[in-house]
């Protein structure tokens, strides 16, 4: 078999394995924090905590997928080495960044809502005070 070859299925293997390890990761941890960002609605939170998930697979897959291709050709075990490392970290970055975007784009969700619980008072008013007539 050729070393192009098996460079693709290490490459594959590892960065399916290490996407699924990722997302599920995600998805079991993060699903406490949706709660909490979507007020406790529990069946909002794990619906969009599973749609968040089938996107991240989405996303990371299409890119391992398209990043799979390599104009160089591997001709001995130091360039297959050399050839995983990059294609897994570059992998490995965009894992990262889209972790670190979906944790962004949840807080400032979060955030948005104790704003909005504050800004309610805490007890509804008791009565009305007419204005005063001005002179």
């Amino acid at each position: 078999m050729d070393r192009t070859v098996i460079a693709y299925v290490i490459y594959l293997v590892v960065s399916i394995g290490l996407t699924v390890w990722v997302a599920r990761t995600l998805s079991r941890n993060g699903r406490v924090f949706l709660a909490d960002v979507l007020h406790g609605n529990e069946k909002l939170a794990d619906a969009v905590n599973h749609l968040l998930v089938v996107g991240f697979y989405l996303v990371n897959l299409g890119f391992v997928a398209l990043y799979l291709s390599d104009d160089e050709t591997v001709t001995d075990t130091r360039g297959v080495f050399e050839a995983l490392s990059t294609k897994l970290g570059v992998v490995l970055l965009v894992l990262g960044v889209m972790h670190l975007a979906n944790v962004y784009v949840l807080n400032r969700i979060r955030r948005r809502g104790v704003m909005e619980r504050e800004q309610n008072p805490p007890v509804p008013p008791q009565g009305w005070t007419v204005p005063a007539a001005q002179a």
